[in-house]
């Protein structure tokens, strides 16, 4: 890893964790009594270079249990995970496996194209990939300088 970039990709770790700890305070609350917990898919986002690829763990939830919308420069994930155990009364002596409904916020690069995206859903792993525009990241284009003023259109 370069130097120069490991401060920026902690910061960036730090702020997605913020993120999400924000996310679940204000978008989930325990449906009391009926053992469901409201949860968050962890995500990983990144960058190959001809894409940014996001991957996202929803083990046990299906296609259809899934909606994915890009919004400005978010991707927002969405979905429901049922309970493998609907209408049982059981008596449970450890409970760590979270089920509900889930609502997950991912803000993107600047430099995707979210109308090309393409999803798929495997083994519980939700990847998106989103094509990279070109000339979005600072890189040199040359402009041509005319012996004349261009005439305009005005």
């Amino acid at each position: 890893m370069d130097d120069n970039f490991g401060h920026f990709l902690e910061m960036a770790r730090i702020q997605s964790e913020v993120n999400k700890l924000f996310d679940f305070l204000l978008q989930t609350r325990s449906a009391e009594g009926s053992g469901e917990q409201r949860w968050l898919p962890n995500v990983d986002v990144m960058e190959t270079g001809s894409e940014v690829v996001l991957r996202c763990e929803v083990p046990g939830v299906p296609r259809e249990g899934l909606k994915l919308t890009a919004q400005g420069d978010a991707l927002v994930i969405a979905g429901d995970k049922k309970p493998s155990h609907p209408g049982e009364k059981l008596k449970f002596h450890c409970m760590e496996r979270a089920y509900g409904a889930f609502q997950r916020v991912i803000h993107l690069p600047p430099m995707i194209n979210t109308r090309e995206a393409r999803a798929c859903l495997k083994n519980g792993v939700l990847t998106v990939y989103f094509p990279k525009v070109l000339n979005r990241r600072g890189e040199e284009v040359v402009i041509l300088i005319e012996e004349e003023e261009p005439v305009s259109a005005v």
